[in-house]
């Protein structure tokens, strides 16, 4: 009521509680507001859909209205196939059934046989709710049932193989129903032999005067192929001859070109060979100045030494401009071993490759595409990774670990060296001495790790924090 009166006096209304719309289009219909009757109805009508529709649809018995009536049967209508078996749709009344197959009729469709199941099954609930006790009057009162749904089919709303299933309700069904529409089906079938009877008629007369043309044109072939094998036969004859002549001509060709065959297969053979040598001589070749060119790279490293070191760097980073610009730009022997050195050289530089090596020649690092940046805390890079590279425990081949998903990559403070990992998975501190390493933190353990385990904790770099810095190279473009 406060929303109908806000309306008259202020010509708004709210559609916030939607539960409330059939009640305000029963007020609006009581005090005869045509206009907010007509809005209302269109709010109801657009908010009907397949998870409401059986509560419109029985909210609307005490309104009667129509066009909220007929929306929801189409929704029925389109999903009856899956809610066949929902309880909602045996609280319809035998009224809404009613309306409903004329609604169907009307759109002039096929019932299916699910339907006709779920008006035997809506019956039978009726008649069991009523609890009648002899079983003639329950039979009586189902076979009325019947009888008044099935006065309301027309014959075009049923097919063929559908009747023939509607057969098992028996003594049921209404016997004006079953001999009107097996007349109908009867005279259908009549029809249509007629129509196949004539048409057959049709074919025989045309194929009789195509049989009779054919016989026809066969006498003249016949007398034309007399005459026609009577040249052919003299023709072949000289075929024949000629054909031999022939023969003798290309038995000479054929082993003149066999024995050019012999000769190039021989001078294929040399030349594969020798193309063989030259490819050979050229992947040496290439394979050597490859090398050449990667040692290049980190010719004054004074970690990273082994060529097989350069080829897995170079694969894990997956950059050859990055790869091939790339420079030392800071080593902690040459510049010092000082965290404030380290940030002035590796700040603001983008893309960065971190190598460690321990006194104990373990050597490990990481990479980030984003890099380091003074005192801005934790920084995301889910392109980042670390690496193992040497590893004597256990014969550890070099190995990429890839950052968790939703962690945080690095970590940029001036008092601290590199540092990857959320909690971390290594770092170093102010002198860059020492370091720590909880491997597994925010980076990918190798198979078989878990987390925290003396084996994690000691894998990079041989233990959680006893480990002393050799030498730290940083690279960037």
């Amino acid at each position: 009521m406060e929303s109908i009166l806000k309306y008259i006096y202020y010509g708004n209304i709210s559609f916030e509680n939607q539960e409330n719309l059939i009640q305000l289009l029963e007020i609006s219909i009581y005090f005869k507001l045509n206009l907010l009757k007509e809005i209302i109805q269109k709010k109801i009508l657009n908010s009907i859909n397949y998870s409401n529709f059986f509560q419109f649809l029985f909210q609307n018995r005490n309104l009667n209205s129509n066009e909220i009536e007929i929306k929801c049967f189409e929704l029925i209508n389109q999903n009856f196939s899956q809610i066949q078996n929902n309880e909602n749709l045996f609280n319809l009344t035998k009224e809404e059934i009613i309306k409903f197959i004329q609604f169907k009729q009307e759109k002039k469709e096929i019932f299916q046989f699910d339907f006709f199941q779920f008006l035997n099954n809506w019956i039978k609930k009726r008649v069991n709710s009523l609890k009648l006790r002899k079983y003639e009057n329950k039979m009586n009162e189902k076979k009325r049932l019947f009888h008044s749904f099935f006065s309301l089919f027309d014959k075009d709303s049923i097919s063929k193989q559908d009747f023939d299933k509607l057969k098992q309700f028996g003594i049921f069904l209404p016997n004006s129903f079953l001999i009107d529409f097996e007349r109908t089906i009867f005279e259908i079938q009549d029809q249509e032999k007629e129509t196949k009877f004539k048409e057959k008629d049709k074919k025989i007369k045309r194929r009789d005067k195509r049989i009779k043309s054919f016989e026809s044109e066969i006498r003249n072939l016949k007398s034309e192929n007399k005459k026609k094998e009577k040249e052919n036969q003299e023709i072949q004859e000289k075929l024949k001859k000629e054909n031999e002549k022939k023969d003798k001509i290309l038995k000479q060709k054929d082993e003149e070109i066999q024995n050019l065959k012999l000769s190039f297969e021989k001078e294929i053979e040399n030349q594969k060979e020798k193309i063989k040598e030259i490819q050979n001589q050229n992947q040496n070749q290439n394979q050597n100045e490859n090398q050449n060119q990667l040692q290049k790279i980190f010719s004054d490293s004074e970690i990273v030494k082994d060529i097989e070191y350069v080829k897995k760097l170079q694969e894990w980073i997956n950059d050859n401009d990055f790869f091939s610009k790339m420079k030392k730009g800071f080593s902690a022997k040459r510049d010092g071993f000082n965290s404030q050195n380290w940030h002035k050289a590796v700040d603001g530089k983008g893309k960065t490759l971190v190598i460690i090596k321990t006194k104990d020649n373990f050597i490990f690092g990481g990479f980030t595409q984003v890099g380091f940046n003074g005192n801005t805390g934790y920084i995301n890079d889910s392109n980042a990774f670390i690496f193992s590279l040497r590893n004597d425990k256990g014969d550890r081949i070099p190995e990429k670990f890839t950052i968790k998903q939703g962690q945080y990559a690095i970590f940029s403070y001036l008092d601290h060296g590199p540092w990857f990992g959320e909690g971390y998975d290594f770092y170093l501190s102010s002198n860059l001495q020492p370091g720590v390493s909880d491997f597994g933190d925010s980076y990918n353990l190798p198979n078989g790790i878990t987390y925290q385990s003396n084996e994690a904790q000691s894998y990079l770099a041989g233990s959680y924090s006893s480990w002393v810095v050799d030498e730290l190279e940083t690279y960037f473009i």
